[in-house]
């Protein structure tokens, strides 16, 4: 077995399907096609469906594919569902690939990671280029959020997109260079992580029932002194939102509840209550003006 061969075989790809049974064929295709290896040393792929209606389309393109499929009775949220797999995978799985179904996977990019994740022992997870359909760079990895870039991106990023504080936690200062380097966070549309250290921080934190989940793990891991690496020689394509665009006025306002989660619990001493009161009002009334536009 070669190298590449045995840490693949270690490799777990973990999604999270709810109303995904148009895209999850072509994503377990993708991860099928990305690597050149034999099939039985390549990563296997487990599914947990968050009980959505089409959840029997799924699984029936899930035994086609010989992945395994969980079906949860409740829907757990994406960090609690990816949780829910990690904790029963075999032990021979070091490292979790956490996946969108909405991807499509570069040739190499599984292997890519990998090698970069066990680079060093410092690494807790490692993260791709994320690609828009339309061939864009899609800002997967940015700084953890302050007070103040936080207030600024809520208050400026829907009529000002270029504000400094945007592009600060963006990470956007520069012209985005595919460079590797260490971030704050990296997106939860695709990560790898070693299994020990998710282990150990707790896994996702389940109070972010969707968004942010994927800013506070990367706040955990650097709070346990880890790192999160960018890795832009491996990419994937994320045609996104797939499962959320009927309910979007709904995601809208789980995404800034999460936001105003996030930075009140990191910003939570008597001292910050009155920017608290700020941003609180700041991420409604973003909120509502997105919801509004459509």
């Amino acid at each position: 077995m070669t190298m590449v061969s045995q840490k693949l075989s270690s490799v777990a790809v973990v999604t999270v399907t709810y109303n995904s049974s148009a895209t999850i064929a072509d994503f377990l295709s993708t991860v099928r096609a990305s690597e050149d290896v034999p099939r039985e040393l390549a990563p296997r792929v487990w599914i947990a469906e968050n009980a959505s209606p089409d959840a029997a389309e799924t699984e029936r393109i899930a035994k086609e594919f010989g992945a395994s499929y969980h079906y949860l009775p409740t829907n757990l949220g994406y960090g609690g569902a990816i949780n829910h797999i990690v904790a029963g995978l075999p032990a021979d799985i070091d490292y979790v690939l956490i996946a969108n179904p909405d991807l499509t996977v570069a040739p190499g990019a599984i292997s890519t990671l990998v090698d970069a994740l066990t680079a060093s022992p410092n690494y807790a997870a490692a993260g791709p280029r994320v690609l828009n359909p339309d061939g864009t760079v899609y800002p997967s990895a940015r700084n953890q959020p302050s007070l103040r870039t936080g207030l600024g991106h809520a208050l400026f990023s829907g009529v000002w997109p270029s504000n400094p504080w945007s592009r600060t936690y963006r990470q956007e200062l520069d012209t985005l260079e595919p460079t590797q380097r260490t971030v704050g966070w990296l997106s939860g549309a695709c990560l790898i992580v070693d299994r020990r250290v998710f282990t150990e921080v707790g896994g996702f934190d389940e109070a972010f029932f969707m968004y942010f989940e994927d800013v506070e793990l990367g706040r955990r891991f650097l709070d346990h002194g880890y790192s999160n690496l960018y890795v832009p020689s491996a990419s994937i394509t994320h045609t996104g939102g797939h499962s959320t665009r009927s309910h979007s006025a709904r995601m809208i306002t789980a995404h800034h509840e999460s936001a105003y989660l996030f930075l009140s619990r990191r910003y939570s001493g008597p001292v910050y209550a009155p920017l608290r009161l700020v941003l609180r009002i700041a991420l409604r009334v973003r909120a509502w003006w997105l919801a509004r536009r459509g």
